[in-house]
């Protein structure tokens, strides 16, 4: 700590708890919004949500246009399409209601209004020169995170490419997070959401960039997820385990946001960008394989995560400890039925090369990652994900 040096920025309201979505009218009104542009998940309308959203602004006559053009990867023309819509409707404040891929949408919109030109001009690091409109992020899912982060990721169609703008623009101001809206996801959806939020926790915790503000986040949110995931996705309607889960996944985007990912985003990237495999799915089943490579890089941490994930650490020596981690995250996987290995995601192994030189080009995280991987390592995790490891490792 002493030779350490961070900044952190955390502008976003945080408005939690069981209703909250009643407040959505009150907190437009105090950003000083008269006409919102409601980013949302298609999902949501099959699940009869879109009504819990949009209720509290009719009821106090907030005009509203809801944008329901999001796809699972989103692609940047969804945020270009929106941003028209949005100033031709004179819209002055954007929500987005869902996933991560609602939220990145609303977000690009929001900085795209006020700093023009199109959504591929801000991919990379600091190109977003001037606040966007004020935007509220409201998540359905135990998930990304992203209510609460700097970061948009989409996928650049002429590339194929996955990509994020970044900077602190991009950051909401405010996170409205009500579990009540997360009872109706299914389990499939809670489990690699829920996974999800376990690898943002995990990876912030081990990163290079970590510290004693980035750790506090992530060491809550690693037990909440590792002791709720399992409950919320058993039984749906525990509240309880629910309103866990919402909190984990919050305090996960916090430590995301002030310490960065890892190799498992990384190599998630072009599982999505050249297969379409969902964000969250992608990350969960490569985080067994890529934690096993790393736990040498920082096994006090290791051992630190498989403790608070339930595992018996007392009599086992330190290496052993953080071997135990790999075992613990393998474990919830199983329990939640995340696939065991990439070869159930149907991906073409012969493309190993290729994804493994493209997983290398997403600079930060693999700077962030407790270990410095080469190509072949690269190469030699993706092997072990197709080929998986059984029952035990």
């Amino acid at each position: 700590m002493a030779t350490q040096t961070f900044t952190i920025t955390q502008p976003t309201k945080i408005h939690f708890g069981i209703g909250a979505i009643a407040d959505l009218a009150k907190m437009v009104k105090e950003l000083g919004g008269s006409k919102v542009f409601l980013v949302v998940d298609p999902g949501l309308k099959n699940a009869g949500l879109l009504d819990r959203i949009t209720a509290p602004l009719a009821d106090a006559t907030v005009p509203f246009v809801v944008y329901d053009k999001v796809d699972p990867e989103p692609g940047l023309k969804l945020a270009d399409n929106g941003a028209k819509l949005a100033k031709n409707e004179k819209c002055d404040c954007v929500v987005g209601v869902g996933g991560g891929s609602a939220m990145d949408v609303a977000k690009a919109v929001s900085i795209l209004i006020t700093n023009g030109g199109k959504a591929e001009d801000y991919l990379g690091l600091g190109k977003i020169k001037k606040a966007g409109l004020p935007k509220i992020m409201v998540p359905t899912s135990a998930g990304t995170g992203a209510e609460v982060t700097f970061t948009a990721v989409f996928i650049n169609e002429k590339t194929k490419s996955k990509g994020g703008m970044n900077g602190d623009p991009l950051y909401p101001d405010v996170a409205l997070l009500d579990p009540e809206l997360t009872i109706s996801l299914p389990p499939h959806v809670t489990a690699a959401t829920g996974i999800d939020a376990l690898t943002h926790a995990l990876e912030a915790y081990v990163s290079t960039q970590a510290h004693p503000l980035s750790d506090m986040y992530a060491l809550e949110a690693i037990e909440l997820i590792s002791a709720n995931l399992g409950k919320a996705y058993a039984h749906g309607e525990n509240i309880e385990a629910r309103s866990a889960m919402l909190m984990g996944s919050l305090l996960g985007g916090k430590a995301l946001a002030t310490a960065g990912v890892g190799l498992v985003h990384a190599m998630a990237y072009p599982l999505g960008g050249m297969f379409g495999i969902p964000h969250g799915l992608a990350n969960a089943v490569l985080l067994p394989y890529v934690t096993a490579y790393n736990v040498i890089g920082n096994p006090e941490k290791f051992a630190t995560i498989a403790e608070l994930m339930g595992m018996n650490v007392e009599k086992m020596s330190l290496r052993e400890a953080a071997e135990a981690a790999v075992e613990a995250v393998y474990n919830l996987n199983q329990d939640v039925g995340i696939p065991a290995t990439l070869t159930e995601l149907k991906i073409p192994p012969k493309k190993i090369q290729k994804m493994a030189e493209i997983a290398l080009t997403v600079t930060r995280p693999v700077e962030n990652n407790p270990r410095k991987p080469s190509l072949e390592d690269v190469m030699s995790i993706y092997e072990t994900a197709f080929a998986g490891w059984g029952h035990q490792h």
